[in-house]
């Protein structure tokens, strides 16, 4: 069964469009239902869904946030018994003639993550800059993540079952950047295919300026760095102020051989300092890698959890902090 997730945020306007392009025969899928992540919008966004004909609408019990509410989406597709689950935006900026190409993949069993790959360069509504930016953030993604995925950013993707269970997000502003990073630490195969898009209809709603983005971003990658490689990110630290530090006890031992180190006691001391300093990062990256791998044991543990027999939703009681709402 293939369940597309949409999170939506006050879409009246464009999500029953959203919904009625979905593709409901695929080949090689039994069954494909539309689910819409409702995150606390004060609209008519639930009214809407359900008018459109989604099969289900889970309701967030106020707004959290893009992130939480496709990692919400996730899990509550994985219940419903989800083979395969894809992701699009409600503003129905994704093609979704372009489902079949994008699961195709997974289907084959040659990936278990596709990224679908949007024409950049032929993107009216990107201004120059915002290109320039998107190539770039792609690839400092694809060296943080060791994969080939051209567009990052791209929210159009589709997860196999296993790949979505293995999955967790942390982070509270977007699920595109940390989830390829995430994949790539996790050895999770990726790959990528070209898609098409609608006609822009709206600003993002994501960021409010390209400075507030590529901070965002910035700041994400940094931080799925630390988590999923924590003792290759403090080592690295720990050289940096080590070196200056070695360098400046071999002066000051070349200066006392030669003059008895008179008036260079002031380049040991800070050497000293920043021998300290590389010290406690050394220290601090073993403590983060003991706790990184803590982290992936409760992950494995969480992923087989997720994969148990799915449950239908007449069984939910509660996914706290989210509810879940059936049409009837």
């Amino acid at each position: 069964m293939l369940v597309v997730q949409i999170p939506a945020l006050n879409e009246e306007e464009t999500l029953a469009e959203a919904i009625a392009a979905i593709p409901r025969s695929i080949p090689g899928v039994s069954k494909v239902e539309v689910l819409v992540i409702d995150d606390g919008s004060t609209d008519r966004t639930v009214e809407v869904a359900w008018n459109a004909k989604a099969d289900h609408v889970l309701e967030m019990s106020s707004h959290v946030g893009l992130a939480r509410a496709f990692s919400a989406g996730i899990e509550y597709a994985l219940s419903l018994g989800a083979d395969v689950i894809v992701n699009t935006d409600a503003d129905n900026q994704y093609c979704a003639d372009d489902i079949p190409a994008l699961i195709d993949p997974i289907l084959k069993r040659k990936a278990q993550i596709v990224v679908g790959a949007r024409p950049i360069r032929e993107i009216e509504g990107f201004s120059p800059l915002k290109k320039t930016l998107q190539r770039l953030g792609s690839w400092v993604v694809r060296l943080a993540s060791k994969s080939e995925i051209p567009d990052a950013p791209s929210g159009f993707r589709a997860y196999s079952r296993d790949a979505a269970a293995r999955l967790c997000v942390v982070n509270t502003y977007t699920y595109t950047l940390e989830t390829i990073i995430q994949a790539g630490r996790k050895h999770i195969p990726m790959t990528s295919v070209p898609v098409r898009v609608n006609k822009v209809t709206r600003p993002s709603r994501l960021f409010r300026g390209i400075g507030e983005y590529v901070t965002r971003s910035a700041r994400t990658i940094m931080r799925v760095f630390v988590i999923y490689a924590p003792l290759k990110f403090f080592l690295t630290l720990s050289a940096v102020f080590a070196l200056p530090g070695l360098i400046g006890v071999g002066r000051f031992l070349y200066y006392y051989a030669t003059d008895g180190g008179a008036g260079h006691i002031q380049s040991l001391v800070l050497s000293g300092v920043l021998l300290a300093m590389a010290t406690i990062l050394f220290a601090v990256g073993i403590l983060a890698d003991l706790i990184a791998t803590n982290r992936s044991l409760l992950e494995d543990i969480r992923a087989r959890e997720l994969l148990r027999a799915p449950i239908r939703p007449t069984e939910v009681i509660s996914l706290d902090p989210v509810r879940a709402v059936e049409n009837g």
